[in-house]
């Protein structure tokens, strides 16, 4: 096995990190007692889910793949040459620490700012996505494919929520919701974008839209969503990269209407 070479052995073994960090993640959901009730509390909650994953996930991938250095799950932008595993550890972590079951592991190795292979593990449900660039993406082990509609008004579209204090980002957000309701189905709002993503490739939703960056979430997500048959892009159509300043996934029959939808506000 070269340090080029992504086998399926390897990405088992990734599958059983994530599962294993989701188990001692869900231990402590079921263990939990009453949800924090200001900042501080709310704060030492998220940290605490965040490092029971950590504790598990890093050096078992480091083990894997030593050459590979490790991305920290709020950093933005590009990450350059050479492999790294970007792990967002917990997204939708906000959830968990409150008792909701809307949570996932996500773990991606990039080369050369290049997805080559994604796990999101949702821990209460249990279900498993996977993918290698060029393999096709999977839930629980079947093949998975992006929803085969056409008209975005039959559409189910999902977006996230800027953290508190991101005024812009906020703003931008509320108009393209409002433009989106006037164009979908339903449309959905809310942590986490990895969940969102899973389905979307799974086409259980059939848009997802982002202000800002996301990097651990959208690379995990673009690549599920681009192997299992779907479109990714910016919200403009352009093509997408971890430093773009939006995403845009969305099934192929109705990606173009959603480019129009969310630019045309």
């Amino acid at each position: 096995m070269t340090s080029a070479t992504i086998e399926s052995t390897q990405l088992e073994q990734v599958v059983a990190a994530v599962r294993l960090a989701g188990a001692r993640q869900a231990a402590a959901f079921t263990a939990m007692g009453a949800a924090p009730s200001d900042w501080e509390e709310i704060r030492a909650a998220l940290t605490r889910n965040d490092q029971l994953a950590e504790d598990i996930l890093r050096p078992r991938l480091q083990a894997l793949r030593p050459q590979a250095d490790w991305a920290g799950e709020f950093e933005t932008g590009l990450l350059g040459d050479g492999e790294w595993w970007v792990a967002d550890t917990a997204d939708g972590n906000i959830n968990a620490v409150h008792g909701l079951p809307e949570w996932t592991v996500a773990v991606s190795l990039v080369r050369d700012d290049t997805a080559l292979l994604t796990v999101v593990h949702a821990p209460l449900s249990g279900d498993t996505y996977t993918a290698l660039r060029g393999g096709g993406a999977f839930r629980n082990g079947l093949p998975i494919h992006a929803s085969r509609k056409t008209d975005l008004a039959m559409a189910i579209a999902a977006t996230a929520q800027a953290a508190p204090g991101h005024t812009e980002r906020s703003d931008d957000e509320g108009r393209s919701i409002a433009a989106m309701y006037r164009k979908a189905l339903v449309v959905r709002s809310g942590v986490p974008s990895t969940q969102h993503l899973a389905r979307l490739s799974a086409g259980q939703l059939d848009v997802y839209w982002l202000h800002g960056q996301d990097r651990a979430a959208t690379v995990a997500g673009a690549l599920l969503v681009a192997e299992a048959g779907g479109v990714v892009t910016d919200i403009s159509g352009r093509a997408w990269t971890p430093a773009s300043g939006t995403f845009l996934a969305a099934a192929p029959g109705v990606h173009a209407a959603a480019v129009t939808a969310l630019t045309n506000h």
